[in-house]
């Protein structure tokens, strides 16, 4: 299996705002220079041989590099620097370049080599990093993603990891024009020892040494001297965990063109030109959604009776039921049993021990999750009372992490998805051992975890065999858990170490093992399941499909909270590699990626600490929306910059305080995301409303404390319904007609004119093209009258580059447009013939957005062209019911509509507006039946598969012109609330079922019922 990688467009933004800021900067290939070959006697030496290729040296001044800095700040709608940050001796300037954990940060700054090499020529770059677990996992990134850029630059960046051993590898990277990268890890150079003095054969740090040695093995060069003449741009992967004074004065030896930082968690700030940091990241749904399992020790006032309460089992005709585990008295001991209670049972006489005389249920609640005795005593959901041990409390987290494991597997499973536990460890010998023999001991945690993994198994195998079932059948408890330690010389797994001053193991020979692994353990053929990993080597687990971590750590542990979760966060794959993200399933992302953590405390202790921590690692914002905060924007109403003026603020602030945006100081309010969350946001007035995208932008980076309460679940804190079975409305003969109807599964052709769109592209171009012209600062200034420095008179001013064009590097423009809007060369050679040689003139102006802006205009028209020429053809498969019970079907009881004409006993609502729509569709005497339609019901189309919302089956003779409808619900119809792929899909989906389909279904998107009724009946 192989990761499938694709263009994102925040992975994008964060490549341009840093390679922006060079804007101005003549394009030049790397420039040659005479290498050090250091003693060569003995040996004949070609005069090629001495050429080396280095990074040109900065030509911006630095105001020029700050007024860019500046500009990139608005647009992300970052503070704005006043100066231009330069560490002595790091070069032209310090970029910062915030990223949270799982979006791709790896990702982004090999991405911006290639970009700073298309644009600049700049081709030797040093990736630096603390540690050997991020350096192994950047070295594997390089290797996963060569092909990816190699299809979209047409070559590749040529990594290797510094050894000290191997340091020939030095004169290849030295000697080569092609990008080179040298990833090293601090360890290898942060030496505060006495450099002049340093010889080989000296003792101390001898890997850090190496480095500053004339070495006989490296024709008595020093490697530092050789690395530095290719003056390399410094990347700085995790720069907060590289603060230390050796570190920083030892990156000064590498004479940097300039350093880019890349962090989720900056320390010390420098130029910051994009931040992406983890509220954004949620609310754009780049990563995981967080669930916590607390489980906790409530001690009881005199109580040493063990319970541990399990879960509330709700069914829709049947009062409440709750599982407890307690002692159960037996013929010669006492074993703990999992056993159910209804209202008015007595534990005493399940348990038949003395100790559970007085446990008699008296309320029991799915909505707080609460359970209610008749002596006083209350216990939620994941709390454990009486005599438990530590030990005891783990077993509790490895039997809650296999049922979460369980619960999720078995619908990801139908989806081509693997699911991952992952369960951290402080010592090995609690999960295996040795005997004299050196043969392998079950530890407790292993005997521990086989025993809770067969007792859930066995109560949920099913005589019904299908595909999962068949599944969990293939492998035995003893091939489904795993173990990642150190390895020592024996080949025994050992605890990992810690050095002095670090917070992660450094022991390469497990990170191999983790990285080797890595796509395997995403095989459906792969037998392990459930990996227990030493606690020391946390940073190299970065799986996308852990969806449950389970640290099983001594209680006075103190691991940061954004470190354990940290782990778990990327978005999950399928078989094929295809990452399971919004673009593919829209607002339904977090129903299948959602991340569950089982912590031996309480959920509140837990999620605080979290919040915390997250709270004070986010970027620098603005806490109430005034007119101080709008004034002043700049912000871009389509190519046009714009800068919001006075009375443009005072308008936006009216407008949030008289729709109860915000109140009386400012503070955003819950019905902003409400309302936003449904698409139900009150229009703008004519003047406000070209710029209302960036106005909701700027609401939105609004630091809001509420925000957190989303981000973090309970997931103790309502019981959960369950939609196992279709239900009898699912067999009425109305919605059989209606299934025959719509669950047939279609193929798209799109037959085009190329002639067409070479017009309608030539005119667009004509019409629309704009491209800034890119300018540059020129600033003078005076000596002093009583000193040499220039203290005088200074003054500055901007100036446009007429032409920017005379580089050395030429530029494709016919095969990057040709790439870019996936169109012949030819075709793209006819458009830039046809169009206005004013536009084609542009090019020189600024050839970068001339290309981006062509592109952005070409396949807009092609978007446009392709619903208009759009056909459907029906293929023989069909949709079976069951997609209905795969997919979501277990919910918090608080999200759960009980239905009454719906094929489920329950509607699973993200919204209050669609809540509200299924609660019409049961009180409507018109609805026969109806179906909430799973995310897997797919209609293909060129930008997407797109999936409907509701399927509803009228009565007949109830004045209902079709009784067949397929309905898509939206807060909002107008056509600047809904993105241009988004339209491009409902019109699709309206083309096949409203012109070219056969069936007696009609589809329309609709606000609510009485809307959908109005539109039934104007549709022919």
């Amino acid at each position: 299996m192989k990761f499938k990688f694709k263009i994102q467009q925040y992975q994008t933004d964060a490549v341009e705002a840093t390679v922006n800021v060079f804007a101005g900067q003549p394009s030049k290939t790397s420039a040659q220079y005479r290498r050090d070959l250091g003693k060569t006697k003995g040996r004949i030496v070609f005069d090629e041989e001495y050429v080396g290729y280095k990074n040109t040296d900065v030509e911006l001044q630095g105001s020029q590099l700050l007024a860019n800095i500046q500009q990139q700040q608005a647009i992300y709608n970052i503070p704005k620097s006043l100066r231009l940050s330069q560490p002595d001796g790091l070069g032209a300037c310090s970029l910062d370049i915030e990223m949270e954990t799982g979006t791709g940060k790896t990702y982004v700054y090999i991405k911006t080599m290639f970009e700073l090499n298309k644009r600049y020529g700049w081709s030797k770059f040093i990736v630096v990093v603390p540690s050997i677990a991020i350096r192994e996992g950047v070295a594997k990134s390089f290797a996963m993603l060569a092909e990816h850029f190699q299809e979209h630059y047409g070559k590749q960046a040529i990594p290797f990891v510094y050894n000290s051993s191997n340091l020939n590898a030095i004169d290849d990277f030295s000697s080569s024009a092609d990008i080179r990268v040298m990833i090293i890890n601090t360890q290898a150079f942060n030496s505060s020892f006495n450099e002049a003095k340093n010889v080989e054969g000296r003792k101390g740090d001898a890997a850090a040494r190496i480095i500053y040695s004339r070495r006989d093995d490296f024709q008595s060069r020093r490697p530092i001297d050789v690395i530095a003449a290719n003056r390399p741009i410094i990347i700085m992967d995790e720069p907060q965990k590289m603060e230390g004074v050796a570190t920083q004065k030892a990156l000064k030896n590498f004479k940097p063109l300039f350093v880019l930082n890349y962090s989720a968690t900056h320390k010390t700030s420098h130029n910051c030109v994009y931040a992406l940091d983890a509220l954004d990241a949620y609310r754009q749904r780049l990563v995981k959604k967080i669930q916590v399992k607390g489980i906790t020790l409530q001690n009881l006032l005199g109580s040493q009776s063990y319970i541990y309460f399990d879960s509330i089992i709700l069914s829709k005709n049947k009062a409440p039921e709750v599982k407890l585990e307690i002692e159960v008295k037996g013929e010669s001991s006492t074993r703990r049993q999992t056993c159910k209670f209804s209202q008015g049972d007595s534990l005493f006489d399940a348990s038949h021990l003395q100790a559970y005389k007085d446990f008699v249920i008296t309320d029991i609640n799915p909505l707080t999750n609460m359970v209610y005795f008749m002596n006083g005593d209350s216990l939620h959901k994941g709390e454990v009372m009486g005599d438990v041990s530590e030990k005891q409390l783990q077993r509790i987290q490895v039997r809650e992490t296999i049922k979460s494991h369980f619960e999720k597997e078995e619908i990801l499973f139908k989806q081509g998805i693997k699911t991952l536990s992952l369960f951290f460890i402080d010592e090995v010998a609690n999960y295996k051992g040795y005997d004299e023999n050196g043969e392998i001991v079950k530890g407790d945690l292993w005997k521990i975890f086989e025993d809770e993994y067969m007792l859930y198994l066995n109560k949920h195998l099913s005589l019904f065999e299908d595909d999962y079932q068949r599944y969990l059948k293939r492998f035995s408890a003893n091939e489904v858990h795993n173990g990642y330690f150190s390895i020592d010389k024996k080949g025994h797994a050992i605890n990992s170490t810690i050095a002095r001053g670090e917070d992660m193991s450094n022991d390469i020979s497990a990170y191999d093992l983790i990285l080797k692994d890595k796509e395997r353990l995403l095989s459906f053929a792969e037998p392990t399941r459930f990996i227990f990993s030493h606690s020391a080597l946390r940073e190299g687990w970065d799986n996308p499909n852990v969806f449950q971590i389970c640290t099983l750590r001594h209680a006075n542990s103190n691991t940061a909270k954004r470190q354990e979760v940290g782990r778990g966060l990327r978005i999950c794959v399928d078989q094929q590699g295809v990452r399971m993200d919004k673009e593919l399933l829209g607002e339904a992302v977090h129903d299948i990626n959602r991340l569950t953590v089982i912590a031996n405390e309480s959920y509140s202790t837990f999620a605080e600490a979290l919040q915390k921590e997250t709270r004070e690692a986010l970027r620098e914002r603005p806490s109430v929306a005034n007119v101080a905060y709008f004034e002043g924007r700049k912000i871009m109403i389509g190519e046009e910059e714009h800068i919001i003026s006075q009375m443009e603020a005072t308008a936006i602030v009216n407008y949030l305080y008289e729709n109860d945006y915000v109140d009386d100081k400012g503070n955003i309010q819950q019905s902003y995301h409400e309302d936003l969350q449904n698409r139900t946001l009150a229009p703008f007035s004519k003047k406000l409303e070209p710029m209302g995208e960036q106005i909701h932008k700027l609401v939105q980076s609004i630091f809001d404390p509420s925000a957190f309460d989303d981000m973090i679940e309970d997931a103790n804190k309502n019981a959960e319904v369950v939609n196992e079975h279709l239900n009898k409305n699912a067999a009425k003969d109305e919605f059989k007609r209606l299934w025959e109807q719509i669950n047939h599964r279609y193929v798209y052709t799109v037959h085009y004119d190329s002639e067409e769109l070479i017009k309608k592209a030539i005119a667009s171009i004509d019409k629309n093209l704009t491209v800034t012209k890119l300018k540059y600062i020129v600033t003078t200034g005076e000596q002093g009258e009583e000193d040499v420095d220039f203290t005088g008179k200074h003054n500055s001013r901007t100036k446009e580059l007429s032409e920017v064009s005379t580089s050395d590097v030429a530029y494709d423009l016919v095969g990057d447009i040709a790439r870019g809007a996936t169109l012949t060369r030819r075709t793209v050679v006819r458009i830039l013939k046809g169009i206005n040689q004013a536009k084609l003139y542009l090019f020189k102006n600024n050839p970068e957005e001339f290309i981006r802006n062509v592109i952005r205009l070409i396949k807009d028209e092609k978007a446009t062209m392709i619903v208009e020429h759009i056909s459907y053809n029906r293929t023989e498969q069909q949709y079976d019911t069951s997609i209905f019970t795969n997919e979501k079907n277990r919910q918090s009881v608080d999200n759960a509509y009980e239905a009454k004409k719906h094929i489920l006993d329950y509607v699973f609502t993200d919204s209050k507006g669609e809540r509200k729509f299924a609660e019409d569709l049961d009180d409507a005497k018109e609805v026969c039946v109806y179906a909430r339609l799973p995310r897997t019901f797919k209609i293909p189309t060129p930008v997407g598969h797109y999936a409907p919302d509701w399927a509803i089956a009228f009565n007949d003779n109830m004045g209902v012109k079709h009784i067949f409808f397929v309905a898509e619900t939206k807060g909002s119809l107008r056509s600047m609330d809904l993105k241009g792929a988004e339209i491009a899909k409902i019109e699709c989906a309206k083309k096949l079922f409203n012109e070219m389909s056969t069936s007696k279904v009609r589809y329309h998107e609709v606000t609510d019922y009485q809307n959908m009724l109005d539109e039934i009946n104007s549709l022919a």
